[in-house]
């Protein structure tokens, strides 16, 4: 039987989910704002809280905006448009907070200052699913396809890429593929089962260039990736430096501008190279590149560091990655991360030894609950 309840959504919390009480139990409902009265339909039961599908919008929060997008809340993408831009800010800090404090026992009492985007049309890099040679994203939390027609956060480069693609019926009669790609604003790189060998794009951040192509990771809001630098690398300085996860090298080439002698590391070999690239074009010869796994990496003797760098995946450091980064006993560490969760998880670890002395939230992704933050530590 289907058990609908009316509650109130009382904070936003990590997934984006909107958290309200009903029954005695913690009830996360998608697509809410706080302040929402609304009917929803649990999905879902555990001996600690329900998950709940949203039914009806009783009352609405003054937060709520109309969303933008006609895919809204079918789409599985862009979570955030039915919240006005400011509240999805502070929504997204408010995580941070709740995160660090809820995971990691840190009760950090300074700004978490954030950096805000603009709010469409941002997206440089993307990646589209075909099914049936119908090209689109996926519905909310499912495997299944929305086609889509016009996606608002694209770049015009790449909006005007998938509409070619959908009426050029290039992927016509292919039944299942993902295509992935990346735009420097004119050329566009594409990799799929059709393009198995994307070109490389060129990307001008500040001052330096970086080649990549569909097939390796780069971040993808267009309009920050030069305060993202800034924000990240800073006035740091010094003798040597250790970038890990280093990828195509984008931290790595303003930090050789800074220090010495940087060590960079990267499993995927195919990012390794490009950053090998990236820097002999900037003509920077300061560098160390290693393909490898960052927890084995770490087990090598190295020496005194005055900086340590990590960007890990949303999962976070891998292994006793942490643990290795405490025992190399670095001045300072940055922290790049795209999840809430896992930094709070590993930062539980690191605020034995070291304390955190800034915070920065750069909105990467606006429209949706996702959120990079650069957490910046000094050994005590």
């Amino acid at each position: 039987m289907t058990e609908i309840l009316e509650l109130t959504i009382e904070k936003i919390v990590p997934g984006g989910y909107g958290l309200g009480h009903a029954n005695g139990f913690a009830v996360f409902v998608p697509l809410t704002a706080v302040g929402d009265k609304v009917r929803a339909k649990v999905v879902k039961k555990s001996e600690k809280f329900y998950k709940a599908e949203l039914v009806e919008i009783i009352e609405a929060s003054p937060f709520r905006q109309k969303p933008r997008c006609q895919y809204f809340g079918n789409c599985g993408g862009c979570d955030f448009q039915h919240l006005k831009y400011e509240f999805q800010l502070k929504a997204k800090v408010g995580v941070i907070y709740d995160c660090l404090r809820r995971i990691a026992g840190i009760n950090y009492e300074n700004e978490i200052q954030v950096i805000p985007s603009y709010e469409f049309e941002y997206r440089l890099r993307a990646e589209w699913h075909v099914r049936d040679g119908r090209i689109g994203y996926f519905r909310y939390n499912s495997n299944h396809l929305v086609e889509i027609e016009h996606c608002s956060i694209l770049a015009p480069r790449l909006q005007e890429l998938l509409t070619d693609l959908r009426y050029g019926k290039k992927y016509e009669g292919i039944e299942k593929t993902e295509i992935e790609v990346i735009t420097d604003g004119d050329k566009t790189s594409v990799f799929s089962a059709l393009e198995k060998e994307p070109s490389d794009v060129e990307l001008t951040i500040g001052k330096e260039r970086y080649l990549v192509n569909a097939r390796l990771f780069f971040q993808a809001n267009r309009y920050l990736l030069v305060d993202m630098l800034d924000r990240t690398v800073g006035d740091a300085g010094g003798e040597r430096c250790l970038d890990l996860y280093c990828g195509v090298g984008f931290f790595t080439l303003p930090l050789a501008r800074r220090f010495k002698e940087v060590y960079a590391v990267e499993q995927a070999g195919e990012a390794i190279g490009y950053a090998r690239r990236n820097a002999e074009m900037a003509g920077l010869k300061n560098i160390k590149f290693f393909a490898q796994k960052v927890s084995s990496f770490l087990d090598r003797s190295l020496p005194e560091l005055d900086l340590v760098l990590l960007d890990p995946p949303r999962t976070g450091a891998e292994g006793r990655v942490i643990e290795k980064i405490i025992f190399l006993e670095p001045a300072e560490i940055y922290y790049v991360s795209c999840d809430p969760a896992t930094l709070a998880r590993d930062l539980k670890k690191l605020v034995k030894k070291y304390g955190i002395y800034s915070i920065t939230a750069i909105d990467l992704f606006p429209q949706t609950h996702h959120i990079e933050t650069i957490v910046k530590l000094r050994r005590i």
